[in-house]
């Protein structure tokens, strides 16, 4: 057995480097200008794809996404060359980084789900690659239908809320699915975007455990969290996949992560 002095060191050196991988969570990021699309808006909105850590506000390079597309009554529609790069400087941060934008004009009512897969990220802190698999849905004209279809990406949250219309402090349900199966006891990371439109004022978390939050899914994959604050909130449930990339002509590891994002509204 280790001497005490020794095992809490090794104890506090484990939670230093727990914090320090949780307290910079990689989220990837499909955010509309709105989430509701009523008749006296018009029907053209923006959409941000990005590849941050949320809470902290930092941006890491993007490269040009796989696909691209949406999911609107049963079909997908390819809009990947509709996207454009742009370079920007996040505060605190000196490097550029890359993200993506376009715009769609809704056409119809009903729900529209955006969906992205990036190129590959490779992330040497991990010494592995990362590939977040993120969805956004957007609700046009109140017609209500389609919120909770799978686009059949290699893992994904399906929501069990519908994912538009939320207070602050609703509760958010979802599954997780790896493969189309559920994930059991799947591990979700839960950040908010602290640079929400609406919402001026930033949010300084008290400690690094404050960053992201923490939720397991149960034996069906489903998981809940009460939004605190209004503005958009991701979550991501990770895994590791079972084919893996070459770097440098050595084989690395893959997480893929399944991201949904949701916006929360202040009741007035």
């Amino acid at each position: 057995m280790l001497p005490k002095h020794i095992l809490f060191q090794a104890v506090g050196l484990t939670c230093l480097l727990g914090l320090s991988a949780t307290g910079h969570a990689h989220f990837g990021a499909v955010i509309p200008s709105d989430d509701i699309i009523s008749q006296e808006d018009g029907r053209k909105i923006e959409i941000a794809v990005k590849f941050i850590h949320p809470m902290e506000r930092h941006y890491m390079h993007m490269a040009k996404p796989k696909q691209f597309g949406v999911l609107q009554a049963g079909r997908k529609t390819d809009l990947l060359p509709a996207l454009t790069g742009t370079k920007g400087k996040a505060p605190d941060q000196n490097e550029d980084f890359t993200a993506w934008k376009t715009e769609y004009e809704i056409k119809r009512p009903g729900d529209y789900t955006f969906y992205v897969e990036p190129a590959p990220y490779w992330e040497p802190a991990e010494d592995a690659f990362i590939v977040h698999y993120t969805k956004v849905c957007v609700n046009a004209f109140g017609l209500e239908a389609g919120w909770d279809e799978a686009v059949g990406l290699e893992t994904e949250i399906i929501p069990l809320t519908r994912p538009y219309g939320l207070w602050t402090g609703n509760l958010f349900t979802g599954q997780v699915l790896v493969n189309g199966k559920p994930a059991a006891g799947a591990e979700v990371e839960v950040e908010y975007l602290n640079e929400s439109p609406g919402n001026p004022s930033i949010v300084v978390p008290p400690g690094d455990p404050f960053v992201t939050q923490v939720v397991k899914a149960d034996a069906n994959g489903i998981f809940s969290y009460a939004m605190p604050r209004a503005g958009w909130w991701g979550f991501a449930a990770l895994s590791e996949a079972e084919w893996k990339l070459e770097r440098d002509g050595v084989e690395k590891a893959v997480e893929i992560g399944a991201v949904y994002w949701v916006h929360a509204t202040d009741m007035k």
